[in-house]
């Protein structure tokens, strides 16, 4: 295995035990099914109509995830960045079709774990079970319930600002027209924004 690898599994690892803590057992039992996959920029990781099959793991990189409407227009439903998962929860739960597209924003690494496996090796391990069921609470309940309250009650300055804290580096990473879609306003809408908190500083 190469340094780097080993240097993203152990991001893999710790970004799991910031969750609940694991035994060297369950962890080995984890790296046993992972795969590593490099996408270029505007690689597709997950086609809409696709079914899922792993949850994806960034290592490094940005993806997106979006919905496209009939006319085309696109919605970005999430933006990951590193030691965050990807995927389509449904589509991995229900084995059907996923309703978005994941695509990287920049060249990336993703560690993938076959959901079958992971599925299996979280029934049958408790310390794997309390990771899961934290990890579902926070991002699956605690922060998407979150982003849906942010949508109706906060501005859209104060949506851009928190992002901002959760992901310092999002701005010179990721397009202002992505990120200005992931808050739910115009491009137009984001500089304008943007220029007025230049101005506050």
């Amino acid at each position: 295995m190469t340094l780097s690898n080993e240097i993203y599994l152990n991001q893999l690892k710790q970004t799991i035990e910031s969750y609940y803590p694991l035994s060297e057992n369950s962890w080995q039992l984890i790296e046993n099914i992972t795969e590593f996959q490099t996408l270029k920029k505007g690689e597709t990781l997950l086609q809409n109509g696709e079914i899922a099959k792993n949850l994806h793991f960034i290592a490094k990189g940005v993806l997106r995830a979006f919905i496209t409407d009939q006319e085309g227009n696109f919605y970005n439903k999430n933006l990951f960045l590193e030691n965050y998962f990807a995927g389509s929860k449904v589509s991995l739960m229900l084995q059907s079709p996923s309703n978005f597209t994941i695509e990287a924003l920049e060249d990336s690494i993703i560690i993938n774990l076959n959901y079958k496996k992971y599925m299996s090796l979280i029934n049958e391990n408790d310390d794997l079970k309390n990771f899961y069921i934290a990890h579902l609470e926070k991002n699956w309940i605690v922060d998407k319930e979150q982003r849906e309250v942010a949508l109706v009650m906060q501005n859209a300055t104060e949506r851009y600002v928190s992002l901002l804290q959760k992901h310092p580096s999002i701005a010179d990473r990721v397009p202002l027209l992505h990120i200005a879609s992931h808050l739910g306003i115009t491009p137009t809408q984001l500089s304008r924004i943007r220029k007025s908190l230049e101005k506050d500083l």
